[in-house]
C-alpha cells in the first residue's frame, strides 16, 4: 500500500507506516497543482494531510481509496466529491484535544495580564509597571464554552483547576437548561471538575454569551455552525468580556466581531482566521489585530506532544485499513441510507449463492445500499443481511429461493 504524506509528519508516524509495510512517499511542501500531480505520479493508495486542501481534481488525478486528516477538522478536504468516488475519509478527532485548550487558557491569561504587550514594551526598553499592574485575574469568572467536545471537556477540566464556573451550550444538550448530571459527567470524564465547580447547560449560544464573563469557540466547521457567532450573539455579551476563538475562523461573523470589540471593547484571542495563508509562512493582516486583539498562527495542535499523538492515530487508522480494509473514524459514511426493506437469506455457505441472489436483485432493479454476510461456525451455513431500496416481491423472493438449492430461507424486514 503506497501511503503519500503531503505535510509536515513526525518522524515516529513514518517508521510506524514504513514498519507496517506501506510504501510511504513524504513530499511534505505539496499544494495546488503540485499535489495534483504528485498523486498522480506516485498512484499512492492513501493521502495524509494536516492543513493542505484536497480538492476535487486532485481526487480524480490517481486512485486513492483513503484520505487521512493528521488532525481533527477535516473542512479543507472536499468530503463530498470523495463520498461520491466511494473515497474513505478519516480523521484523528480528540488527539489535539489539550494541546488546543492549553493554547486557549494561555490566550485568556495572556489577555488578562496583556502578556504580549508587557513584553513588547520591555523589549522597547520600557518600564510600565503602573499601566500593566491592573488586571481582573479569572479566578471566579464564568467560562462560556460553545461545544462539548474532546476540547470542550478539556477545557471544562482546566476550568476547575483555576476556579472558573462553566455555562456550557453545545448540540448534544441543545434546549436544555440546568447542571451538568454526575451521570453526564461520568460519561464525559468530568466527575472531578463538577466537584469543583458547577457546569451549567444553556439552552442556546445566546444564553451562553449572556452568562460570560470569557466566550470560548470549540466547534467543528460545518454548515450549521458557519457563522454561529454573529452580531446578535455578541451583543449578548457584556463590555469588556474576553472571546477566545482556537475552532475555526469562519465560525464567527468576522466584521460582526470587529464592531463588538470597537462598540463594547472586547478583548479577544484568536488561533484561527477566516483568511489564513494557504502555506506555512506569508503574509498576513487582520482588522482585529490593530484593535488590539491576540493572536496566534492557527498553532492550537503544534505541540510535539499532539503531533505524536496524531501520529500514532494516523498510523493506527492507515494499518487497520491495510490488514482489514476496515477505516477507523470514517467521517463520511452514510448515517441513513434510502433502504427501505432488509432481505434476510440464511442459505449453505457455497459459491455461487450471494451472486444468484444480487443477480436476481438486479433483474428486479432493486439496488443493494448495504450487505453484510454472516458465517456460523464450521462455515458450512450462513446469513446475509441485504439492505434494499425497495420491497422485493413475494414472487421475486420465490425465484430466489427455488432457484439455488443452497437458499434454505428467505425473509424480508421493513426498516
Amino acid at each position: 500500500m503506497k501511503v503519500l504524506i503531503a505535510d509536515a509528519f513526525e518522524k515516529s508516524g513514518i517508521a510506524g507506516l514504513t514498519g507496517a509495510g506501506c510504501e510511504v512517499i513524504s513530499e511534505p511542501e505539496l499544494k495546488g497543482d503540485a499535489l495534483e500531480a504528485a498523486i498522480r505520479r506516485t498512484a499512492a493508495d492513501v493521502l495524509v494531510v494536516r492543513s493542505t486542501k484536497v480538492t476535487e481534481p486532485m481526487l480524480d488525478a490517481g486512485r486513492l481509496s483513503l484520505i487521512v486528516r493528521a488532525g481533527a477538522g477535516y473542512n479543507t478536504i472536499d468530503v463530498a466529491a470523495a463520498s461520491q468516488r466511494g473515497i474513505y475519509v478519516s480523521n484523528c478527532p480528540g488527539k489535539n484535544a489539550i494541546a488546543v485548550a492549553e493554547l486557549a487558557f494561555g490566550l485568556m491569561l495572556a489577555l488578562d495580564r496583556r502578556i504580549a504587550d508587557n513584553v513588547a514594551d520591555l523589549r522597547a526598553g520600557k518600564w510600565n509597571k503602573k499601566e500593566f499592574s491592573r488586571a481582573q485575574g479569572l479566578y471566579g469568572s464564568t467560562l462560556g464554552l460553545l461545544g462539548a467536545g474532546s476540547i470542550g471537556q478539556e477545557m471544562i477540566r482546566r476550568a476547575a483547576g483555576f476556579g472558573l464556573n462553566v455555562v456550557l451550550w453545545s448540540r448534544r444538550f441543545d434546549g436544555q437548561e440546568r447542571p451538568l448530571t454526575e451521570a453526564e459527567a461520568r460519561e464525559l470524564g468530568l466527575e472531578a471538575a463538577i466537584r469543583q465547580i458547577e457546569v451549567f447547560l444553556a439552552p442556546t449560544p445566546g444564553d451562553v454569551a449572556s452568562r460570560a464573563d470569557v466566550l470560548s469557540v470549540h466547534l467543528a466547521l460545518d454548515e450549521g455552525t458557519r457563522g454561529l457567532v454573529d452580531a446578535t450573539l455578541l451583543e449578548r455579551l457584556r463590555p469588556g468580556a474576553m472571546f477566545i476563538n482556537t475552532s475555526r475562523g469562519e465560525v464567527v461573523d468576522e466584521t460582526a466581531l470587529v464592531a463588538a470589540v470597537r462598540d463594547k471593547g472586547l478583548r479577544v484571542g484568536l488561533d484561527v482566521f477566516a483568511q489564513e495563508p494557504s502555506g506555512a509562512s506569508g503574509e498576513f493582516s487582520s482588522p482585529l489585530l490593530p484593535l488590539g486583539a491576540y493572536g496566534t498562527h492557527h498553532i492550537g495542535a503544534s505541540t510535539a506532544q499532539a503531533q505524536e499523538a496524531i501520529a500514532d492515530e494516523t498510523v493506527r487508522i492507515i494499518s487497520t485499513y491495510k490488514g482489514t480494509g476496515r477505516v477507523p473514524n470514517v467521517v463520511n459514511l452514510a448515517t441513513r441510507t434510502p433502504a427501505t426493506h432488509m432481505l434476510v437469506v440464511r442459505h449453505r455457505d457455497r459459491p455461487g449463492v450471494l451472486a444468484h441472489v444480487f443477480d436476481h436483485l438486479r433483474q428486479a432493479r432493486l439496488n443493494v445500499q448495504e450487505t453484510e454476510n454472516i458465517v456460523f461456525e464450521g462455515a458450512e451455513a450462513a446469513v446475509a443481511r441485504v439492505n434494499l431500496d425497495g420491497e422485493p416481491s413475494a414472487a421475486l423472493c420465490s425465484r430466489i429461493k427455488d432457484g439455488n438449492t443452497d437458499v434454505l430461507d428467505l425473509q424480508v424486514v421493513r426498516l
